[in-house]
């Protein structure tokens, strides 16, 4: 049996969902691939706070390159989120010879370029499934199956927070701000929500798919955005009365050779697949022209969701390494 050892940058809700699926299917990820996965380190800021957990505290450390230096780490999981220090230290793992997966969207979509760059000139791999719509499978849709297909429009509920509140407004008929402070309540938004409401975490997802779609990256912050905290109750009647639903939307569009792109709240008609999306659901629609229309449907963040897509991108790496 191949072992595969990797190193976790970070232990938030990500990165521990990440070891819980890996652990928790050990069994049967080795069943499946005769292939043993190990955490051989896991970087944290603050060591006294793992001292009592469930993970063997030996496996916990706050010095990055104990795993990024380790010659025993094959892979090394990004979950730092932000910008830095979390691409200094991908581009770190890829110049060392390491492979790289990441559910970091801001680090990716602010570095596209510069991080798969880094990956071709050392002939590593960086994968980023667990970077746009947390455990639905898009990113591997669109580089593998769809590969084929020429795209012609992509169209998503990129983010949880904000269509949870557009549900909630648009059902029961709140106001904004009372959904946005029952939410916070129940931890379906953080204390401070600029970038889920303001759209710059759908930006982000939209940046990356667009990369991978239409092979064209551009930074999140070229992106027409405009988010919901505007949007008011007498809208959501307006559309409503109009037989249509207001979602924020993250779409890119084919047109003529160069593409057109937003982020920005949509009535849709009550018959759009993406008008049905409800609450914390993500959705992403996708028109392809030889497979036409898809639905990509399923919970867009959450420890374990997430972790499952990052979970799948190591295990798809170590696949490769054991054809090499």
């Amino acid at each position: 049996m191949k072992k595969i050892n990797i190193g976790l940058l970070g232990f938030g809700n990500v990165g521990s969902g990440t070891y819980e699926t890996l652990y928790m299917n050990k069994e049967h990820i080795e069943k499946k691939s005769d292939i043993d996965i190990s955490v051989s380190k896991i970087l944290v800021r603050n060591l006294e706070k793992y001292k009592t957990s469930k993970v063997p505290f030996e496996l916990f450390t706050d010095n990055p390159d104990d795993i990024l230096e380790a010659e025993n780490i094959d892979i090394v999981v990004e979950v730092l989120g932000g910008v830095e220090p979390a691409t200094s230290y991908m581009i770190k793992a890829l110049e060392n010879g390491k492979h790289v997966v990441t559910a970091n969207k801001a680090a990716v979509a602010s570095n596209f370029n510069l991080l798969q760059d880094a990956a071709v000139a050392n002939a590593v791999v960086l994968k980023m499934e667990g970077c746009v719509a947390g455990g639905i499978p898009i990113l591997n849709a669109l580089t593998t199956v769809l590969k084929a297909n020429q795209f012609i429009e992509i169209l998503g509920i990129l983010n949880g927070t904000t269509n949870y509140i557009l549900t909630q407004m648009t059902d029961f008929g709140l106001s904004y701000d009372d959904v946005l402070k029952t939410a916070q309540e129940k931890g379906f938004a953080e204390a401070d929500p600029t970038a889920d409401v303001e759209g710059i975490d759908a930006a982000n997802k939209l940046s990356i798919l667009m990369a991978l779609a239409f092979d064209e990256y551009i930074h999140p912050k070229d992106i027409p955005t405009t988010g919901i905290t505007k949007v008011s109750a007498e809208d959501i009647e307006r559309a409503k009365a109009d037989n249509k639903k207001i979602k924020l939307i993250a779409s890119a569009v084919k047109n003529g050779d160069g593409v057109e792109f937003s982020v920005k709240p949509v009535a849709l008609d009550s018959s759009h697949p993406l008008a049905g999306v409800s609450n914390e659901f993500n959705a992403i629609f996708v028109r392809g022209n030889a497979v036409d229309e898809l639905m990509f449907y399923g919970k867009g963040a959450g420890s374990l969701p997430t972790g499952s897509a990052v979970a799948g991108d190591v295990l798809n790496i170590a696949e490769i390494m054991t054809i090499r």
